[in-house]
């Protein structure tokens, strides 16, 4: 398979300096933590009244850094678009990266902002079986980008991210241009090209 692939590519740099145009994490907010702390410390609390004495706080400490851990890892999730190459120079093409996946930009084609009243449908209905999704619940909006890699069987890419039209402008900018068919190629005067 080639470098886009949703389960690998080979996101090398070639050594050259890399510079990251978008980051963003799929942390969760800070509101979502509460509750989780909540029944964390209720559950310690049912485990103390079984178990009075020294060791009754033992309970409480290994519960709520268990919920804590969770809570974190669950905000892992990275989304970053890397420019590789330094200055003005040829450099190889921009990479997406969500999470463990790489996308090059030679790949990347139609990209749509999907607002948080039609993600049910994009991730219901409309949802194609082998499309790479990663789907945060507490996050709004999602992108959907569409692959050109005919060798990778993945159709498209659904992620959520809190800044889609950012994220979508700056993808439609590293995307390389799509070759004009010879009917719509111009001589250089200005006439149509004869085909």
């Amino acid at each position: 398979m080639s470098g886009s692939t949703a389960r690998g590519g080979n996101g090398s740099t070639g050594g050259s300096q890399a510079t990251v145009s978008y980051s963003e994490r799929l942390y969760l907010s800070w509101w979502a933590w509460p509750v989780p702390l909540a029944l964390g410390a209720s559950l310690g609390a049912t485990v103390h009244l079984g178990y009075p004495g020294l060791r009754a706080w033992l309970p409480y400490v290994l519960i709520l850094l268990t919920v804590a851990a969770a809570l974190v890892l669950l905000g892992r999730t990275r989304i970053l678009l890397i420019t590789n190459g330094e200055g003005g120079s040829a450099s190889p093409e921009p990479v997406l990266h969500v999470g463990a996946a790489r996308l090059p930009a030679r790949y990347l084609g139609d990209i749509e902002v999907i607002p948080r009243g039609a993600k049910r449908t994009a991730l219901g209905p409309e949802l194609d079986p082998a499309a790479y999704v990663v789907h945060r619940g507490w996050i709004g909006p999602a992108l959907r980008v569409h692959l050109t890699d005919p060798a990778d069987p993945t159709p498209y890419w659904l992620f959520s991210t809190r800044r889609p039209h950012r994220l979508a402008e700056l993808l439609r900018s590293a995307a390389p241009a799509s070759p004009a068919t010879p009917s719509t190629q111009a001589t250089q005067d200005g006439q149509p090209a004869e085909e």
